[in-house]
């Protein structure tokens, strides 16, 4: 079951040792170890969006090492969160499961077009904090976007010395797109390349919808054929687009929805090829029970294709 690992570090031809061992460990934990596919549980909300609005739902959130042993029960390849959730549970779960500790963050007390997160975090945190691999956001559109994209080349080459991956949330937004432009299928495509471009070692991306933002990529996507009628068809797109799938492309979970809408959103995914899926809302806002069930029907979709 390594074959497809094995295949999949093949891609990254640069990197140390260092680097491969960590992408390995979380390509090798939990249900899916050694499948290719990866599930991460990620809980920055906390920070995004203020406690009550990610937490009082599921009151046991409020607690970081809740996320921690959901994560650990549930199986998922690796856990994130912004520095203090990772700190407040790095002793007790120690080696328990890999960690990917967010980089920057932003709050939602100053709405803003064009999002600015802040860096909350370094990799000699990582380091410490015996996390996995660094991740870090970037808002492709908005008109912040090359100072992200400065100090993310910055992070990526203080990891990559340390022997960390990164992991690049990429998520467009900005006063140049409309909120139906935020998951275009020409715009997600366009921020996993460039997330690529950047050094992203895994990219996490929104399951893009059919609307084609930009009229020049509009004339092309016509005259081309290039098909995008159902999720697997642009799912696979987007796969194409990140090197054709020389990069590990992971998809958000996306806002709290029902069960039923999320099993057939993971049966897109998967029937397109995604590498896996980096669920955080629509895990740890319902019951532990009810979220370790679901985790485990995402990941058997994910392994079984759809």
């Amino acid at each position: 079951m390594t074959e497809r690992v094995d295949q999949i570090l093949s891609y990254y031809e640069s990197d140390s040792p260092g680097v491969l061992a960590n992408l390995r460990r979380m390509l090798m934990h939990g249900r899916l170890a050694g499948t290719g596919k990866m599930v991460i549980l990620p809980v920055d909300q906390g920070f995004e969006h203020g406690p009550a609005r990610s937490f009082a739902k599921n009151s046991a959130g409020y607690d970081p090492y809740y996320h921690y042993q959901l994560a650990i029960d549930a199986g998922c390849n690796a856990y994130a969160a912004p520095l203090g959730f990772i700190e407040a549970g790095a002793r007790e779960f120690a080696g328990k499961i890999p960690t990917i500790l967010k980089l920057n963050n932003s709050d939602s007390l100053l709405s803003s077009k064009d999002p600015s997160p802040a860096v909350t975090g370094s990799v000699a945190d990582a380091l410490r904090l015996g996390c996995a691999a660094i991740g870090y956001t970037i808002y492709p559109g908005s008109a912040h976007r090359n100072e992200m994209y400065e100090n993310l080349r910055i992070l990526i080459e203080e990891a990559k010395d340390a022997g960390l991956p990164t992991v690049v949330w990429s998520y467009p937004r900005g006063h140049g797109l409309s909120k139906e432009g935020e998951t275009a299928i020409d715009v997600v495509c366009y921020a996993a390349q460039i997330a690529a471009q950047l050094g992203a070692h895994v990219i996490k991306v929104k399951p893009p919808s059919a609307h084609i933002e930009q009229d020049a990529a509009r004339k092309v996507y016509e005259a081309e054929g290039i098909p995008i009628d159902t999720l697997a068809d642009r799912i696979r797109h987007v796969i194409q687009c990140a090197f054709n799938g020389r990069r590990i492309v992971i998809f958000s979970g996306g806002p709290a929805k029902g069960t039923d809408e999320v099993l057939e959103e993971i049966r897109g995914l998967a029937k397109g090829g995604a590498f896996g899926s980096i669920m955080g809302r629509n895990a740890f806002q319902r019951p532990k029970k009810e979220a370790i069930d679901l985790l485990h029907k995402v990941m058997d979709i994910h392994q079984a294709g759809g």
